[in-house]
């Protein structure tokens, strides 16, 4: 009895001579946040020195797309790209802010990373909607009224802005109530809504005041536009009117309901 005693008592002291078992648990789980911590911070450090210490992500070159009147050398020397920073310390505002300055004729650009080695460009440019001649010269107005290039030739098909008034003192009054960039604004509403069958032979948009706006064509025909207002009216009746009096000189839809038409 006492030897079978004596047995129990040394199992037990040997079961018991190791760490207990929830002891042993926490010590694994210590050891893995250990070996994970290390391996993030390896791997921090090793994706760091990717993106700024090495080589491989480093600007190469810039890709220019969507120019139609600008060449891509233009935009790339108005964007100054750092070429050879890191491509991920590139500060693609800036350069989109610096596009939009020095070149007043883009009105909108995306500038994007294409990893590993290239910042793009995707230029839209404004397009003219109308000519104010300068001297000898011509400036564009897109259809915001943006008055953004001057060219020494007319691009083809770009109708002419004329503000002129046959009476000076009604002029002068249109221009203190209005303002010039209102009326010039007027003038590209009307030439947006010019109906595409009659956009490509208008020579002239002339504005005589802000309810007397008038068309030139080809040919010698004029259009009665009135105000910009019902703009798209308009335009539907001008086209139905041409087509029923082919041989008229003149017309008139500056009240759409009630058009008219005149000479041949």
């Amino acid at each position: 009895m006492a030897g079978s005693t004596t047995a129990e008592r040394g199992e037990r002291q040997q079961e018991s001579s190791g760490p207990p078992p929830a002891r042993r648990l926490r010590v694994r789980r210590l050891r893995t946040i250990i070996i994970l911590a290390v391996a993030l911070v390896l791997l921090s450090a090793g994706t760091v020195w990717l993106l700024y210490g090495s080589q491989w992500l480093r600007v190469d070159s810039v890709s220019v797309s969507g120019t139609r009147v600008l060449t891509p050398e233009q935009v790339r020397e108005a964007a100054d790209v750092p070429v050879g920073s890191p491509l991920v310390s590139v500060d693609t505002d800036a350069i989109e802010a610096r596009l939009l300055r020095k070149l007043p004729r883009i009105d909108s650009v995306d500038v994007a990373r294409a990893w590993p080695d290239v910042i793009g460009l995707k230029v839209t440019e404004r397009t003219p909607v109308l000519l104010v001649q300068k001297g000898g010269n011509f400036v564009e107005v897109d259809d915001e009224g943006v008055r953004f290039a001057t060219v020494s030739e007319a691009p083809k098909g770009v109708p002419a802005l004329e503000l002129t008034l046959s009476r000076p003192d009604s002029r002068a009054a249109s221009l203190r109530r209005f303002g010039e960039g209102r009326l010039v604004r007027e003038a590209v509403r009307v030439a947006g809504d010019i109906p595409a069958a009659v956009a490509h032979v208008t020579r002239s948009v002339k504005v005589r005041s802000y309810d007397d706006i008038s068309l030139e064509l080809g040919g010698g025909r004029t259009v009665a536009w009135g105000s910009s207002e019902k703009g798209a009216a308009k335009a539907r009746t001008l086209a139905a009117l041409m087509k029923a009096t082919p041989d008229a000189r003149h017309f008139d839809v500056s009240v759409p309901t009630a058009p008219a038409s005149a000479g041949s």
